[in-house]
């Protein structure tokens, strides 16, 4: 039985990465014709808000997803990606299913998932780096009344 948060990690991260890294990566190991169960296909999805961050729920608005799905062997694999890249949800839809097969996950963790991490976590950091250069301080002067 597979740990879910690991998935959803894996899941998470290749929506995350851009797709020109993911066809760096991922092709070498894709089978040349998976079965597709769904092939992408674009739509829209509700955001929700909540008040505060914990309050009532109000629906903050829609943005474009694209979805897949196919199997691999036994396995079922799905993609979800912002945006109307329909190839980048093929492409995590395949990877999916790959790294459910117990007998290939280490090793694609290793080649994909690792190196992919430490890039996000790059990008991460540079954003924050980013932001903290244009940070504005603001105060307020008392005056001597």
């Amino acid at each position: 039985m597979m740990d879910t948060s690991t998935r959803q990690r894996w899941l998470a991260l290749l929506a995350n990465s851009p797709i020109d890294r993911l066809l760096e990566l991922l092709p070498p190991a894709l089978p040349a014709a998976p079965r597709w169960l769904r092939r992408a296909e674009t739509g829209l999805m509700m955001l929700q808000g909540r008040s505060g961050g914990s309050g009532a729920r109000f629906n903050l608005g829609e943005i474009s997803v694209s979805r897949a799905s196919c199997q691999i062997g036994q396995h079922v694999g799905h993609g979800w990606v912002r945006g109307g890249d329909g190839r980048h949800a093929e492409l995590i839809a395949q990877a999916d299913a790959l790294l459910q097969d117990p007998a290939r996950q280490g090793e694609l963790m290793l080649a994909w998932i690792a190196p992919l991490e430490r890039e996000l976590t790059e990008r991460r950091a540079e954003r924050s780096r980013e932001a903290a250069a244009s940070k504005v301080e603001f105060f307020t002067m008392v005056r001597g009344e």
